[in-house]
């Protein structure tokens, strides 16, 4: 079964409404599927709610674990921990924040601010992550992304090694922006196999990183 804990919707740049997303990737086999929005402060009050209501309908009439929640993008870094803890006041379930990514002009500083924040779950396609920060990743219990995003991709292989070395546990998203981009087997072997990642930890990653935050969240909000 497949899991997903970074997509987006009609509610910031998607294609698909939050209800037709969690629809889509329900299709397409996933037990879990988490709405990430990108937000700030302002529109998270709009956003988080919807999300939240939407995603409760969905888990009353369909079998999968719909998850409401955010993604804190192009913020300023030192607002991180505030933005973290607000959004999970609101009723987000989980926070992303959208990492250094080479391929956008994100605040440097990001990474660790992200780190840094006690309410983040998921660092995003975190660019050139230190080894430093991955290492606080793995202290924190901050998940370090893989994604299967063009672009954000290019530093998949970079991200792989330095949470190898400092012991974090990985995640992989599809960064999904309509059902098109949503993951199957196939495609989800295939990225993290070509992040250099040996068998073994291509199956912790789809399997028990995945398994630990699915439980983590049910046994935090249901």
């Amino acid at each position: 079964m497949l899991q997903d804990f970074h997509t987006h919707t009609s509610l910031s740049d998607g294609e698909l409404s939050p209800m037709e997303m969690i629809r889509r990737a329900a299709v397409a086999g996933y037990s879990a599927v988490a709405l990430t929005d990108h937000a700030s402060t302002g529109d998270m009050q709009r956003i988080v709610p919807e999300l939240v209501q939407t995603c409760a309908l969905a888990r009353q009439y369909w079998d999968i674990l719909a998850i409401p929640g955010i993604e804190l993008t192009h913020v300023p870094a030192k607002s991180i921990p505030v933005l973290a803890k607000e959004a999970k006041g609101l009723g987000a379930w989980i926070v992303v924040v959208h990492g250094e990514t080479p391929v956008e002009p994100v605040e440097e500083g990001t990474n660790l601010s992200a780190l840094n924040s006690p309410d983040v779950d998921i660092l995003a396609h975190p660019g050139f992550v230190t080894l430093t920060e991955a290492k606080l990743a793995a202290d924190r219990g901050v998940l370090l992304e893989i994604s299967a995003r063009k672009g954000h991709s290019l530093t998949n292989g970079h991200v792989a090694k330095m949470a190898v070395k400092a012991g974090a546990k990985m995640i992989l998203d599809s960064d999904a922006h309509t059902d098109g981009d949503l993951l199957n087997p196939r495609l989800a072997g295939a990225v993290l196999r070509g992040a250099g990642l040996a068998s073994t930890l291509v199956r912790k990653i789809l399997e028990d990183n995945s398994a630990e935050l699915v439980k983590k969240l049910k046994g935090q909000y249901l």
